[in-house]
């Protein structure tokens, strides 16, 4: 099936297709070119930080979670293996929030320790920074697969409803947008608006080699594992706890076994963020057109 998947060409190669394939690859957004977080400080802040408040995530369900910036919070498996799919907002407004397509840009495919998620136009910045990862040992496995993607968009019932006819009220874009509706007291077709690509936390995915499609695989999440983060500014985040369970076999539908996800905020060390400060919006001028 996998290769029928995939057009076949109706041209043939030139004679110099083999010189227009030589030329080498070139990262277009190199990283060492990125501003540096200051992880020494994250990490010093971090060492006794103090928990000050927690929110359980249902299995097929979503929840919102508020963290001020300069605190941490921390996505927790606690019962089973689980996928969860994370949306961040600037808590003062909403039309500055992640941007999945610019963070993989910019960090590649899957995120850990030290990489950031970054707001969309015309703020781009670091919204939250990775402080630690439990599943850092993970890296790359021999299908090319690795945890913690920027590449999914996340469940929703519209595509599930075109490949399958069913409707399914419990995707991910579902609980989502029910979730900020019930936070903020918006209508639900307005917070559906507010819904963007997610963070595929603990999600194992890659692409397959042949047709260069989305795959995913059973997560290695076990309770206890978590992805910890580092609030660089205000931040309201909302959190689905995936109808895929570990994203082993299927997703959309109420077959797999899911578990509830753990957020639990920090306050940091006193003192230890000094020297530290919330990134500002972009300073890029408009003044002359976008």
């Amino acid at each position: 099936m996998g290769a029928d998947l995939k057009n076949t060409p109706e041209n043939a190669a030139p004679k110099d297709a083999k010189a227009r394939r030589k030329p080498p690859r070139v990262i277009c957004y190199p990283a060492d070119d990125l501003p540096e977080r200051p992880m020494d400080i994250y990490r010093q802040a971090r060492r006794n930080m103090v928990k000050t408040d927690a929110v359980t995530i249902a299995p097929r369900e979503a929840g919102c979670f508020q963290v001020p910036a300069g605190h941490f919070f921390r996505i927790t498996s606690v019962e089973g293996p689980q996928v969860g799919d994370l949306n961040l907002f600037n808590a003062h407004d909403l039309n500055e929030h992640f941007y999945s397509g610019k963070t993989r840009a910019l960090h590649g495919t899957h995120i850990s320790t030290g990489d950031s998620m970054w707001s969309g136009f015309p703020y781009l910045r670091p919204m939250a920074s990775v402080t630690h990862d439990t599943l850092d040992w993970y890296g790359w496995d021999q299908d090319g697969g690795s945890v913690h993607d920027v590449i999914g968009t996340r469940c929703d019932p519209y595509t599930n409803h075109l490949l399958y006819d069913v409707d399914y009220h419990h995707c991910c874009h579902s609980n989502l947008t029910r979730a900020l509706a019930a936070h903020t007291g918006m209508d639900i077709l307005v917070a559906e608006g507010h819904v963007h690509d997610v963070l595929n936390v603990f999600m194992l995915t890659g692409f397959t080699p042949d047709t260069h499609q989305y795959f995913m695989k059973a997560s290695p999440v076990r309770p206890g594992d978590y992805l910890e983060f580092f609030a660089e500014i205000d931040l309201l985040g909302c959190l689905s706890a995936c109808p895929g369970g570990d994203c082993s076999a299927s997703h959309s539908d109420d077959v797999a076994a899911c578990y509830p996800l753990l957020i639990e905020i920090f306050a940091p060390e006193s003192g230890a963020l000094k020297g530290w400060n919330s990134p500002p919006p972009n300073s890029y001028s408009r003044s002359h057109g976008v």
